[in-house]
């Protein structure tokens, strides 16, 4: 049953299944120089909305303060195989809201993964062209300002669904964390739009949290501390995150090496999919921080999936890589 874990009731949407699961992978562990006992994933992949992932404890905020002013529609912008839009749409479909995406790129740019979904759940997909942050961000004001004219009560998500109001569910999840996993030494975590990040520091403190930065935004170490000091009340300086900035490659889209090989070794020893942009980063993140000993043997770390996997069936180079892969020489 969903189920909320604060006083602050009223202003929060009921998406999720919570508290999400805590799995041993104890495969994967050995093969990364960890012991069988350290390695553990938090299964935020398993939100139960939408084809699930971490924007789901965000939305419900979100989602939420939208219902509370009156909102008919919801607004929001990313990037073609944005896991946000996609799960933007299902929370408009199961709240009974119009869903309006306006994302970068144009028609035909980029096909199925995510963007099946945003026409499954029903969502509108208004195309920004090649833009900036700050151009789709100025994209997505106009088409609520002319939803608004058209008597509309619009009410604009955030990139990412990364604000203070979002990060309060990453918060809800550190502290299920704390329950589930008392010795907890790190958690290791994507960080796109910087919310997932800043939520677990709350409860969770900086020197446990292990950021691996997915190339989203242009200064991830601002971004999240902004995040992490407006959730928190207190100023949390870029320079105390523990936050890895070598897995970006040639940039956010891109398909890394060091992902590809992550996500093979992820599948083979756990039977687990992670996705090339996000959870790929950041498991080659954790296998990195092992060599060179940020995560430690003998230690609890826990890796958070946030999901993402309608993502990968829209990656043209990880597809092409993956069936490459499954053509054998003839014999």
């Amino acid at each position: 049953m969903a189920k909320t874990s604060d006083s602050r009731t009223s202003q929060r949407a009921v998406l999720g299944t919570w508290p999400t699961a805590l799995e041993p992978m104890p495969r994967l562990a050995r093969a990364i120089g960890l012991d069988a006992g350290d390695l553990w994933v938090k299964r935020d992949d398993l939100t139960g909305l939408g084809g699930g992932g971490n924007k789901v404890r965000k939305l419900e905020w979100t989602c939420g303060a939208a219902l509370a002013t009156g909102a008919t529609t919801l607004v929001t912008s990313g990037a073609p195989q944005s896991n946000h839009a996609r799960l933007t749409a299902a929370a408009g479909a199961r709240l009974g809201l119009d869903v309006f995406l306006v994302l970068s790129g144009a028609p035909g740019s980029s096909t199925s993964g995510n963007l099946a979904l945003d026409s499954l759940f029903g969502a509108t997909v208004v195309w920004a062209g090649d833009v900036d942050d700050e151009a789709l961000g100025s994209a997505a004001e106009q088409v609520a300002e002319q939803l608004r004219r058209h008597g509309a009560v619009p009410a604009l998500i955030p990139f990412g669904g990364s604000s203070v109001l979002g990060a309060r569910g990453y918060a809800d999840c550190g502290r299920e964390l704390l329950v589930q996993a008392p010795d907890l030494a790190t958690v290791v975590v994507a960080v796109g739009s910087g919310g997932t990040m800043a939520g677990l520091l709350d409860p969770l403190g900086s020197a446990r949290v292990l950021g691996v930065h997915c190339g989203a935004v242009t200064d991830p170490a601002r971004t999240v501390s902004e995040l992490a000091s407006g959730l928190s009340g207190t100023h949390c300086t870029p320079e105390t995150l523990r936050l890895r900035l070598d897995q970006v490659g040639d940039g956010y889209g891109t398909l890394t090496a060091a992902a590809s090989a992550a996500l093979t070794l992820t599948a083979r020893t756990e039977g687990i999919a992670l996705d090339p942009i996000y959870t790929g980063r950041a498991m080659a993140g954790l296998i990195t921080a092992v060599e060179d000993g940020d995560v430690l043997p003998g230690q609890r770390t826990v890796f958070l999936h946030s999901g993402g996997m309608p993502g990968l069936f829209g990656h043209a180079a990880t597809l092409a890589k993956l069936e490459e892969a499954l053509t054998l020489p003839a014999p």
